[in-house]
Order: C-alpha cells, then structure tokens, then sequence
C-alpha cells in the first residue's frame, strides 16, 4: 500500500502536469503508477490480487458475463458489510451474488481478462442531474472502438455500449488494465484542476 507521503508527492506532481498541460480531453489516458487510495478507500489490495484465486463460475463469452451479472443483486456496502466502501475477492462476490460497483466491475474486469479481452478496470463518477457520484466499470476496446461495460446496470441491453454514447455523463480517474498498467485520466486532472 502507498504511503501518505508517497501519495502527496503523486499528487504535488499531478498538480503541476495540470498547470504546465492544458487538459482539454477527460478521456485521453496517461500511462502512470497510481496509488490504491486514489482508485476509493475500499481498494486494500493490489490489483493483482483480484486477479488470483479459482473461480466458481465458468463463462466463455462476454454474453454469458454480461447474464451472469444481470442476476446478481447490487447492495451497498453499507448493507453488506457494515463499511462505507469494501472491495471483494472476485471469488467472495462469486459466493455473495451480491455487491456494489467496485465488486460488479472487479468481477468483470477479471472474466474479460482471462477471456483475453482488452480490459481496463476503471474508477471515476457519473454526473447525473448536476451531482457526481464515484462509480466503477470497465472499459473494452476492439479494434479503434472503445465499450463502456457498467456491470450494475439491470437491463442486459445498457450494460455495453459504445463510449462514444456515454462519454459525456462517465468521467474516468484512475484505471488499471489486465496487464496491471495503471491509467491517469484526463478526467482525475481536470477535476483536481477546478
């Protein structure tokens, strides 16, 4: 886990890239080490972690991940775990059924990344009606396009589409892709710039 000190210098350097580079794209993504508290206070393990452990559940395909999903049931941790934010072992949410966005987006991000797929695992906010909220989801490129996959949605039809179609209300952070390269977003600049 990253230090307190180690954090305030990422961030002392973040916010000098936000002076000397003018951050007109939240999307374009930046190739940096990122420290777990940046990605939400529930991240206590290395991603890697996550990555580990036998799965219950056999899925060969992204449709059968996305129906998997579609019958778990999205609590909050607040419920589920008496914490404000508590990220599950992908295997533990495989048990549970159950789990808030960070667990639904875990879960996936793993799947995809075992199936192969370009994946990123992706931390940020909705902006819905003036407000923002943090969320969790994953980002699938193929080819040029880009997917915006958000595991929590209940109806199978929304769960992928074409971050083109979104981009406007999901604005990414911090990510980290299957091969464990971890992502700073224009959007994590733009808002610590404001």
């Amino acid at each position: 886990m990253a230090s307190p000190q180690r954090y305030r210098i990422l961030s002392a350097f973040l916010r000098l890239m936000m002076r000397l580079l003018p951050v007109q794209d939240r999307w374009k993504r930046y190739p940096q080490n990122v420290p777990l508290r940046a990605y939400g206070k529930g991240a206590r393990h290395e991603f890697s972690w996550y990555l580990h452990g036998e799965s219950s559940v056999e899925v060969n395909s992204l449709d059968q991940i996305v129906k998997w999903l579609a019958a778990c049931t999205y609590t909050r941790d607040s419920e589920l775990f008496l914490e404000a934010d508590y990220w599950q072992h992908p295997c533990v949410f495989e048990a549970l059924r159950q789990g808030d966005c960070e667990d639904f987006a875990l879960w996936a991000w793993r799947k995809l990344a075992r199936l192969g797929y370009d994946a990123e695992f992706v931390a940020g906010y909705v902006q819905h009606e003036g407000a923002h909220r943090g969320h969790a989801w994953v980002l699938i490129r193929e080819g040029d396009q880009t997917y915006l996959f958000d595991p929590v949605l209940r109806a199978e039809a929304v769960m992928i589409v074409p971050l083109d179609e979104v981009a406007a209300v999901y604005v990414p952070e911090v990510s980290i892709d299957a091969e464990l390269t971890q992502y700073v977003y224009g959007g994590y600049l733009h808002r610590r710039a404001v």
